[in-house]
C-alpha cells in the first residue's frame, strides 16, 4: 500500500517521524509506504488539488490513495469547520474513491495541546492550558498562537513549527491526542483503515 498525504507547509517536517512510528506500532508488517508532501504554504485549492491528486494517483510511480490535511485556519475565509473544510476538497476534487480529505481544526497545533506540559516545559512559559478540548481551541486566538505566546513568554523567541513541534512530540504518544482529538482521530483510522489495521475506537 502506497499512500501520499499533501500537508500544508512544516507539517511534513513536525509530523512525518511521530505519524510513522505510530503507525508502526499499530501496523507491523502490514505498514504502508508513506510521502507526506508538501504544498508550501496551504493546501492546493480547486482545480490545482484537483490535479495534484490525479496526477499522484495515475503517474508513473502511482498511489493507492492519496490523504489531503488542511488546517481549518489558512489565514483566509475558505473553511468555516472541519466538516466544510473537508466537503470543499471533496467537491474540488470530484468523485474520486481513492481521495481522504481530512482537516485540523483549527489549525494543526491543537493536536500539540494536549502535550501541554511538554510545551511548558519546552518553552520555559507558565502559561495555563487553554481549556475545553484542543480541536475546540480558538476564539480568533488559534492554537498556534496560543504556542506562540508561551514561547515568547519564555524562550523571548518565536515557535517554529518545523523545529518546535517535532520536539513536543518526541517521546509522547500520539493517542494520547487521538482519544480527545475526533479530527486526528478520524485522519489516523483513515491511514488504518487503508492497510487493515484496527481502527482506534
Amino acid at each position: 500500500m502506497k499512500i501520499a498525504i499533501l500537508v500544508e507547509g512544516a507539517t511534513e517536517m513536525a509530523f512525518k517521524a511521530k505519524l510513522q512510528e505510530f503507525l508502526k506500532s499499530r501496523l507491523g508488517q502490514q505498514m504502508p509506504k508513506l510521502k507526506l508532501i508538501s504544498c508550501e504554504g496551504r493546501i492546493h485549492k480547486e482545480a490545482k488539488l484537483r490535479r495534484v491528486v490525479e496526477n499522484l494517483l495515475t503517474g508513473r510511480d502511482a498511489y493507492d490513495a492519496v490523504i489531503a490535511l488542511t488546517d481549518v485556519y489558512t489565514g483566509t475565509k475558505d473553511f468555516k469547520d472541519a466538516a466544510d473544510a473537508k466537503a470543499k476538497m471533496k467537491q474540488w476534487v470530484g468523485d474520486n474513491p481513492k481521495f481522504y480529505p481530512h482537516a485540523a481544526s483549527h489549525d494543526f497545533e491543537a493536536w500539540l495541546l494536549p502535550f501541554w506540559s511538554k510545551i511548558q516545559q519546552i518553552s520555559g512559559g507558565n502559561r495555563a492550558v487553554p481549556s475545553g478540548f484542543p480541536e475546540l481551541v480558538n476564539h480568533n486566538n488559534p492554537p498556534s498562537y496560543r504556542i506562540k505566546e508561551i514561547f515568547e513568554q519564555g524562550k523571548r523567541r518565536s515557535y517554529d513549527k518545523a523545529r518546535d513541534a517535532k520536539r513536543i512530540l518526541d517521546g509522547e504518544n500520539l493517542m494520547d491526542a487521538a482519544v480527545v482529538c475526533p479530527e486526528l482521530k478520524a485522519f489516523l483510522n483513515t491511514i488504518l483503515s487503508l492497510c487493515g489495521g484496527e481502527l482506534i475506537p
